[in-house]
């Protein structure tokens, strides 16, 4: 398998809402994070910066424009790769320690991260066997119910727990916008990872439900409006009998 070119690593998508999709389109789908940039008036939010193998502030002008909050949906590989670019770095207390120590075991690294889950690799010298998140410590933790201030723009804390203990969700009341995370995404769900817990999943998806969201853009794959969500987790509750 050839290597990319740094410049080739990244694609961008303007979406509504002062949204920018930035993508890493040569990993395979299922492992592809979504990488979310959100533009303010005062500042800008990115929600979560993929597997960095290749450096968001170098080659996606758009991030370093402004002042930055890099929240964290969780912490796994493939959602904080690129947060030791940024000054402010957020994420729940509950995973802030892998945040600051992001071993591959802690970071499922250990497990996903092999050639097969790329089209193209990452430029060279890139090779899986090597493949570390760099350490980032928090300069704010996150609890349910905070607030992010994007000066125009605030983005509430959805603390949901189950597919690991600190991940969240993040609410925009007034343009009816919801970053999901992995909690929730139009795909199969990963619910198994060493810190998952099915109750708190439960919990999170029957709190989810009750959100007038208008569009959802969760951690993989495409995004999607008020019935698809609904219908995801509707679908979602009735297969695990709750």
């Amino acid at each position: 398998m050839d290597h990319a070119r740094p410049e080739d690593w990244y694609a961008l998508t303007k979406l509504a809402d002062d949204i920018t999709y930035i993508c890493e389109p040569h990993i395979t789908e299922y492992y592809r994070c979504n990488i979310w940039h959100v533009r303010g008036r005062e500042r800008d939010m990115l929600v979560d910066s993929g597997m960095g193998v290749v450096s968001l502030s170098e080659w996606v002008p758009l991030v370093t424009e402004r002042p930055l909050d890099a929240v964290a949906s969780h912490t796994h590989y493939d959602h904080i790769g690129c947060h030791h670019e940024f000054n402010c770095r957020l994420v729940h207390a509950a995973e802030a320690d892998i945040l600051a120590d992001p071993t591959r075991a802690a970071t499922l690294a250990d497990t996903a991260v092999r050639d097969e889950i790329f089209t193209r690799l990452p430029p060279a010298p890139y090779a899986s066997t090597a493949y570390a998140v760099k350490s980032a410590p928090a300069t704010r933790l996150l609890a349910d119910g905070d607030v992010i201030d994007l000066g125009d723009r605030h983005f509430e804390v959805i603390h949901t727990p189950g597919h690991s203990p600190g991940g969240i969700a993040l609410w925009e009341a007034v343009s009816g916008v919801l970053f999901s995370g992995d909690i929730l995404y139009d795909g199969p769900l990963y619910e198994d990872t060493y810190h998952a817990n099915a109750a708190d999943y439960v919990a999170s998806m029957k709190h989810l439900l009750e959100i007038p969201v208008r569009v959802v853009h969760g951690g993989h794959f495409a995004s999607f409006g008020r019935e698809r969500h609904r219908a995801l987790i509707r679908a979602w509750l009735d297969e695990k009998g709750a």
